[in-house]
């Protein structure tokens, strides 16, 4: 198993090709750690120093193969076509998985070494603060993780943990692997584009619909049928349903224990107590605070489309909108009142030119250089390739200068590109897999396989979407919502590619889980300005960019329904938060209820099925666990940081260049508290926010 790349060949060898080389794999894998980490321990006392105790440590569990070999497995998981390799690599995931937990997670011994040597030997060697902070991070981790407590106490923590790493895997693999469809009628599917139609597969007569994304989405903006929107609503927010009922209900137990017996009120307790937030209390006035402040105007966008029903669709008996109708009568309104219509825009935004131009952003503002190419030897002939380039002066030899890209001209010609690329090697590799196929991840993500590490070559990651393919009569369009998500994920992935440090445990994304969201959800405002959106677009018939007109109507609805917006994700951070709140009773609780009376309380103008099961395929709550808050809690910051670069120029690279050294060069090095402040030269304030949510 590679731990370092060197070159674009070598990526293909960081992937097992069959579910015999997988196992093989895994195997001899932790023969090899087992080795390394009984080294570690061994080391006398005397004899310990930060290279042959923290930083073997560092090493093995973040540069070496435990995060590579679990990142590349659960690739094969999401993505592979093949049920065999899907099925050995969810296998082999929990193996490692149990193997991390009970030899690293839970390590006694390997705590002890690393305690004894920050107590006695750190003292004589001349430490960096980043070192140090490394080592209290870590020796806080293991205290969290009850590393302290008694052998009989401890020994129920290991198992708690293999027990939830297990419950956790099947919940996310029930999810990824549920392709559910419905079948309707031609006359089903009024107000559906053609070319939808003509995409879709048949069964005689009839249409075959899925719950993937694209298909999703264009029936729930479209279908002016409302049979057909309920109908795929229920399958879609039925989503690993029944399956992952019993399964969340089991984690919330067992997550509930682990809590307490590590000390904690509640798993959301625990879960919250190394983040920004500090704890459940700090981030409920969060909350309240962002949910009192968007009633008026969610009342407000209700009484607007409450007034402007379109034809056909009717309140529920409570006077609310129905969930399935929620979509639909946003889109229509849109189309007559705001002269906004999202299929037509659409059509200036083809897949190719789409990211070339998206792409060409980062390249300016980041001082960067992308090269595409096919992706060999892959899960899937979809994958595609892109090569990063720093072309930052201070990483240009003095030689070549004249041939790089220029912090003022920002052009680089395929000439000299390739005399850039004969003198340099890139500093990352990104891997795209970006349209729907049965059995693959359904929802879009970010991957790091291979960290951003100094001295370590280029870093490997993975973006994973589900845009719509082409058809007969068009090539892939995007919607809006497609495009800002490609330019979310791709804000994760510069991340990791530009968070290069020198302790792999802090590299690129691994930062805070509130302060995760916050680059994506920054890079995200780009696309609420003119220049931008005139760049980025492209009919795909004439060329032409949006035109003035429409784009003067997109950035108008901005805030249409910010409201309402705020309100749904206050609901989902409140669930996330509730599902592990103290449970004293230590019973069953049926998440459904849970659900039911959540949604009664803060979704007051939408009236939900009684048949919706979403918390079955809500993913976040395995990853997140009780921090779904983070994208509003890091949303806040991304605001504040948004206004002083757009002061500076949203393509000017002398901004990106402190944006990249002061937020994303040091990763998790930092607390994120203390790099807002050197950004900003103040602390953070919520003025930015509001105003940009029209509130």
């Amino acid at each position: 198993m590679l731990s370092k790349i060197i070159n674009k060949e070598d990526i293909s060898k960081l992937f097992p090709k069959t579910a015999k080389e997988i196992k093989n794999l895994v195997n001899n894998f932790i023969n090899e750690a087992q080795d390394k980490l009984d080294k570690i321990i061994k080391i006398k006392s005397k004899d310990r120093t930060y290279e042959n105790t923290i930083k073997a440590f560092d090493q093995l569990t973040s540069l070496s193969n435990i995060v590579i070999f679990s990142s590349c497995l659960h690739t094969l998981e999401m993505l592979s076509p093949e049920k065999e390799i899907r099925e050995t690599a969810q296998e082999e995931i929990l193996k490692i998985q149990d193997f991390f937990i009970e030899q690293f997670s839970n390590n006694v011994k390997l705590y002890q070494a690393i305690k004894d040597y920050y107590q006695s030997n750190s003292k004589k060697e001349n430490l960096s603060q980043e070192q140090i902070y490394f080592i209290e991070e870590t020796i806080q981790d293991y205290k969290r993780a009850g590393l302290d407590l008694p052998e009989e106490q401890l020994d129920k923590v290991r198992s708690l943990n293999k027990e939830l790493a297990e419950l956790e895997l099947n919940f996310e693999t029930n999810i990824a692997q549920d392709n559910r469809t419905i079948i309707v009628k031609p006359e089903e599917l009024t107000g559906c584009q053609k070319e939808f139609i003509d995409s879709l597969e048949k069964s005689g007569d009839n249409f075959i619909l899925g719950i993937d994304y694209p298909t999703y989405f264009h029936i729930m903006d479209n279908c002016a049928t409302e049979s057909t929107r309920e109908k795929l609503y229920i399958a879609f927010s039925n989503k690993a349903y029944p399956k992952n009922k019993q399964i969340l209900q089991d984690m919330i137990i067992k997550r509930d224990k682990l809590a307490k017996l590590l000390g904690f009120k509640s798993y959301s307790h625990l879960d919250l107590d190394d983040e920004m937030a500090k704890n459940p209390e700090t981030v409920q006035k969060f909350l309240k605070t962002l949910y009192k402040k968007s009633e008026i105007k969610a009342q407000q966008e209700f009484e607007i489309l409450k007034s402007n029903l379109p034809e056909g669709v009717t309140l529920s008996h409570t006077g609310k909108i129905k969930t399935w109708d929620s979509r639909y009568i946003k889109n229509c309104y849109k189309k007559k009142n705001l002269k906004i219509d999202e299929q037509e825009i659409a059509n200036y935004f083809p897949t190719d030119k789409t990211i070339k131009e998206l792409l060409d952003i980062y390249e300016q503002f980041f001082s960067l250089k992308f090269k595409i190419s096919d992706a060999k030897n892959l899960w899937h002939p979809d994958v595609k390739l892109i090569e990063v380039y720093d072309c930052t002066s201070q990483n240009c030899h003095e030689n070549n200068k004249k041939n790089l890209i220029s912090l003022e001209s920002q052009e680089l010609t395929s000439k000299n590109l390739k005399s850039y690329e004969q003198n340099h090697e890139p500093i990352g590799y990104l891997l795209i897999d970006l349209h729907p196929r049965e059995n693959k991840f359904s929802h879009a993500c970010q991957n790091t396989i291979i960290s951003a590490v100094e001295n370590n070559g280029p870093c490997v990651c993975l973006v994973v979407a589900n845009f719509p393919k082409s058809t007969q009569n068009k090539p892939a369009l995007m919607q809006r919502d497609d495009v800002e998500t490609f330019f979310h994920e791709l804000g994760h992935a510069l991340h990791s590619i530009l968070g290069r440090t020198s302790i792999a445990s802090f590299s690129g994304t691994n930062v805070k889980t509130d302060f995760v969201e916050m680059p994506s959800q920054m890079l995200e405002e780009w696309l609420s300005d003119k220049e931008i959106l005139k760049k980025i677009s492209s009919h795909y018939k004439t060329g032409e960019p949006l035109p003035d007109e429409l784009i003067e109507k997109i950035l108008k609805i901005k805030n249409f329904e910010t409201g309402d917006f705020l309100q749904r994700q206050c609901f989902l951070a409140t669930l996330s938060l509730d599902y592990f709140a103290d449970n004293k009773e230590n019973k069953n609780i049926d998440p459904k209820e849970l659900l039911d009376n959540l949604t009664n309380k803060m979704r007051k103008n939408i009236e939900y099925s009684n048949q919706d099961n979403m918390y079955a395929s809500f993913g976040h709550l395995t990853d997140y666990g009780a921090k779904y808050y983070s994208y509003m809690w890091s949303k806040v910051f991304a605001l504040d940081m948004f206004c002083k670069i757009k002061t500076q120029g949203l393509l000017n690279p002398i901004a990106g260049k402190e944006y990249r050294e002061k937020i994303l060069a040091p990763g998790g090095s930092i607390d994120p508290n203390t790099l807002l402040e050197n950004f900003l030269s103040r602390q953070p304030s919520q003025d930015a926010f509001f105003e940009d949510m029209g509130i």
